[in-house]
């Protein structure tokens, strides 16, 4: 199979089957959903891994498990970490990883309990994941579904985590082009990956769907948005918003900046794109209208003058450069 995220089509028949087989009751487990819970839809749990070794994982794990909950209205109650190093791993290694983890907690002010360590001949690279556990809330929105008309709306910029670990982990290459504080404030992105303030405030003006940009960029956001509502959509790619250095430094190492992980944004679907806007706006939160939910089964990207079919969700381009 694939590097990545597995396929929609074997996720359907591998995993989500089983589970519907075995659980009846249980209506959690979908393609784009953020998070799972247990009958009482009280506890929920999201579960995020980094198989890399890359600067940080122990933190963009925590920050990415904590955001599948919060992009629903729940309250994360704590996270957890499960950390598999390989056989020449040196205990600075762990520290790190712990080091960064507690930051992620810090940053979200969720805490970080524990969790299971282990050294194994299984893997080549560290392989760090974070689960977060959390609660319902007034305002969570896990049984709402996006429909038909409503307009599509992302916060802040697509690709910001995907740009962090790149502008960290290639920054000698990117130096050969770039001055040094470009490439740093690119690096600080990651800075932005919290999205506590722009899920509550899209839950609050009345959003059907929030989704949290993750594996697979926005194309894969979007293809999960339209696939949970059950419809096609119509988003203008030149209405997306992205910033100067994604664009930079996806160029300068031929990534694909629509199919590069995108922590730190959402994906809202609302009746009421003007009071959604209006909202973010005055919570200082970047955002933009790119499109909007269809009727039928045609799932269009419009650049310009050229229209193309929106694709089933590909391999993020982070494996591509870094695994």
């Amino acid at each position: 199979m694939r590097i990545g995220k597995i396929t929609e089509n074997a996720l359907k028949r591998s995993v989500l089957k089983q589970i519907r087989t075995e659980y009846k009751d249980i209506k959690s487990a979908a393609v784009g959903s953020d998070c799972a819970f247990f009958n009482d839809k009280k506890t929920f749990s999201a579960t995020f891994p980094v198989v890399a070794d890359i600067k940080d994982a122990g933190f963009y794990a925590v920050i990415k498990a904590v955001n599948s909950l919060v992009a629903q209205g729940i309250t994360a109650d704590h996270v957890t970490l499960t950390v598999l190093l390989p056989a020449d791993s040196e205990e600075k290694e762990l520290k790190k990883i712990v080091s960064d983890a507690l930051l992620g907690s810090r940053t979200v002010g969720v805490p970080y309990v524990g969790g299971h360590t282990e050294v194994t001949g299984a893997v080549t690279r560290p392989v760090i994941t974070a689960t977060a556990v959390g609660f319902a809330g007034d305002n969570t929105i896990v049984d709402s579904k996006p429909k038909a008309g409503q307009a599509l709306i992302v916060t802040k910029w697509i690709a910001l985590e995907g740009t962090a670990i790149l502008a960290g982990e290639k920054k000698n290459e990117l130096a050969t082009r770039y001055p040094v504080p470009f490439i740093e404030e690119a690096e600080r992105f990651k800075a932005l990956l919290p999205i506590n303030s722009e899920a509550a405030v899209a839950i609050k003006s009345g959003a059907s769907s929030v989704h949290d940009l993750s594996s697979g960029g926005i194309f894969a956001a979007l293809w999960e948005m339209a696939e949970r509502a059950g419809t096609g959509l119509n988003v203008d790619l030149k209405k997306i918003p992205i910033r100067q250095e994604t664009i930079e430094v996806c160029e300068f190492l031929e990534v694909n900046p629509y199919l590069l992980t995108s922590g730190g944004g959402l994906l809202i679907a609302t009746d009421d794109e003007e009071k959604a806007l209006s909202e973010l706006e005055k919570a200082d939160i970047n955002a933009a209208v790119i499109g909007y939910l269809r009727e039928g089964n045609d799932r269009i990207i419009v650049n310009g003058e050229e229209q193309r079919f929106l694709e089933l969700p590909q391999a993020d381009e982070i494996h591509r450069i870094l695994l």
